[in-house]
């Protein structure tokens, strides 16, 4: 059209002024083809790989583990073993035996305990039961990083005390009262009845030895069996160690053993010594 105006028209300026137009016309053309190739738009298929800035990695959801441990706060110190709760719970320390309230140490084992945790906000742990025969709650004790049942006994305020199947920490403690035996400390420098037992005694003892059987009260330990009737032999138990700790928890002794589990090695004071 440019070049029919340019032929048919005969005044130079509108000549000049189509061609002038007609160059700033291909000029727009070729610069937007040249844009075209250089610069193609992003296909379909493209665009699914691009990731935005909000994209997120997909997460596996897990639920989360109980938590093992509650916190309380104890309001009254019972004895050495034995704390209430608000709310009025009590506490049973699992493990340990510290001595009953008129027996040789107990003023001091329950005045330790006392200092470690009364008034204060303490963790509890669960091992396998929940209560004991009298209600109480059975429970690993905890003040900040320090474990209270395993402390009591390293320091001699306390001594092991098996009772099945609560036994989790049971090494632990062992190890802790063979400290305390080694060491002479506490209880074991100044009360009679749990002076260092012999080398054949050491890995087996587990459990406090009373000097007298232990009477079935509410303030008495609870054994695993009546301490009197009926009678038991080494076939109620599945374990040496089982047999050990009953036999001790009942006060029997090498020279006092009334249901005769001290059968193998008459007069050394161990229990059931054919058991596993």
């Amino acid at each position: 059209m440019g070049w029919l105006i340019y032929s048919k028209v005969s005044n130079k300026k509108i000549k000049i002024l189509s061609l002038a137009v007609v160059g700033v016309l291909v000029l727009l053309f070729c610069s937007a083809y040249v844009s075209a190739f250089t610069n193609p738009t992003p296909s379909i298929k493209n665009t699914e790989n691009i990731i935005t800035p909000t994209s997120k990695p997909l997460e596996r959801i897990t639920n989360s583990p109980t938590p093992s441990f509650e916190e309380v706060k104890v309001i009254r110190v019972i004895d050495g073993d034995t704390v209430e709760i608000e709310g009025g719970q009590k506490i049973r320390y699992i493990g340990i035996d510290t001595p009953e309230v008129g027996d040789c140490y107990s003023v001091e084992s329950t005045n330790k305990n006392k200092q470690l945790v009364e008034g204060k906000i303490i963790r509890l742990e669960k091992d396998v039961s929940e209560t004991d025969r009298y209600g109480r709650l059975l429970r690993y004790v905890y003040i900040e990083d320090v474990f209270v049942n395993e402390i009591l006994v390293k320091d001699g305020y306390a001594q092991v005390y098996t009772y099945p199947p609560d036994v989790k920490y049971n090494e632990k403690f062992l190890k802790a009262q063979k400290e305390a035996r080694k060491n002479n400390s506490g209880l074991w420098s100044v009360c009679p009845s749990t002076s260092k037992p012999t080398s054949t005694l050491i890995n087996t003892i587990s459990t406090p030895i009373p000097t007298t059987p232990v009477q079935e009260s509410s303030t008495a330990i609870s054994c695993m069996y009546s301490c009197s009737s009926p009678d038991r032999d080494c076939s109620d138990f599945s374990t040496h160690a089982e047999a050990q700790s009953f036999f001790n928890c009942c006060g029997f002794t090498a020279t006092h053993d009334p249901m005769k589990l001290d059968s193998v090695k008459v007069g050394d004071g161990v229990a059931c010594e054919s058991l596993p």
